[in-house]
């Protein structure tokens, strides 16, 4: 079984999507079409910058969703093999959406834009803060969050892989859990430089935001099931993934699980990472020692990727005839 996986938050570069655009007539006309729906060249900032600006949620978030869908219209072309199941990262799953069928890319782009701006106002800047931690299990992090919130907001926002955990809350909170994680023996934790505190209840002025915009979008069901982050649990619904996405703002990404079940109980044993980056990919390797781990960002990767499906193909290793 073959799963695609789409990057979130954190992948993004100056430059990223270019050499498809300059390759692919199919990746350049979804860059087009993302700068038709927005209203201004997102292409631009994709492709030359400045990174200040890229790095702004407004614009990170359909900047990385345009590139990854960019990447999956090239590989519509080379006719690569199409996958059984679609998970994304948090606002991966935005693209894994459009991919499976049950989203527009315009619609994806616009909305994600509006749920990068509702994020980042939903706390000041400096109120909130994330931090990774490394080498923990869930269970120590969590109570360590739980001790530390002391009336403030504190809890586990992306349960990664067994050696990553990443925290979010208040700052103060967060700075606390990490001493007393510290003081029980874990080594290594590294505060990350984000502009909002992401997954946690911190955000449920922005779920509520984005909550009335997806009610007013058409979702269709989905082409393939789609492994969702709140849930870890596959669906075609297209009622059941408006939910998920409404709430995965305030709610931890389950990317652990997620990987669990389709390795344990789907046989997935091949992950296409669609998109800028390789983050997920060392992910699943954490997570799925012996899963295959391939990615598509560029010309040569993409090339790569084929090949390496073709060879599986031809092995018996891939479960479907059909291409996407």
């Amino acid at each position: 079984m073959l799963s695609f996986i789409f990057p979130g938050q954190g992948s993004q570069a100056v430059g990223m999507g270019r050499e498809l655009a300059e390759n692919f007539p199919a990746a350049r006309t979804v860059f087009a079409e993302a700068d038709e729906a927005l209203g201004f060249a997102l292409s631009r900032l994709c492709f030359e910058g400045p990174a200040e600006e890229l790095q702004l949620t407004e614009n990170t978030q359909p900047a990385i969703l345009t590139t990854s869908i960019a990447a999956l219209r090239a590989m519509e072309a080379e006719g690569l093999p199409a996958p059984d199941f679609v998970a994304g990262h948090s606002l991966g799953e935005y693209s894994a959406l459009v991919a499976a069928g049950a989203l527009s890319l315009a619609t994806a782009v616009r909305i994600v834009r509006a749920r990068g701006r509702y994020m980042q106002e939903a706390v000041p800047v400096g109120v909130g803060a994330m931090a990774a931690i490394l080498g923990a299990d869930t269970e120590t992090v969590a109570t360590a969050c739980a001790e530390a919130a002391q009336g403030e907001v504190c809890s586990p926002a992306n349960i990664n892989s067994p050696k990553q955990i990443v925290i979010a809350g208040h700052a103060g909170a967060v700075e606390r859990a990490l001493d007393l994680l510290k003081a029980r023996g874990v080594r290594k934790a590294v505060k990350l430089n984000v502009s909002a505190p992401f997954h946690c209840a911190l955000m449920r002025p922005a779920q509520e935001r984005l909550a009335a915009d997806l009610a007013q979008i058409e979702f269709k069901d989905l082409r393939v099931p789609l492994v969702t982050n709140v849930d870890a649990q596959p669906s075609r619904a297209s009622s059941a993934a408006r939910d998920a996405l409404v709430r995965l703002v305030s709610a931890p990404v389950r990317w652990r699980e997620s990987i669990e079940r389709l390795t344990s109980e789907h046989n997935v044993t091949t992950f296409v990472e669609v998109g800028p980056g390789k983050v997920l990919a060392g992910l699943v390797r954490q997570i799925a020692p012996d899963a295959r781990c391939l990615n598509v960002e560029d010309g040569a990767s993409l090339a790569a990727t084929r090949d390496a499906l073709a060879e599986l193909s031809a092995a018996g290793g891939n479960s479907r005839a059909g291409v996407l």
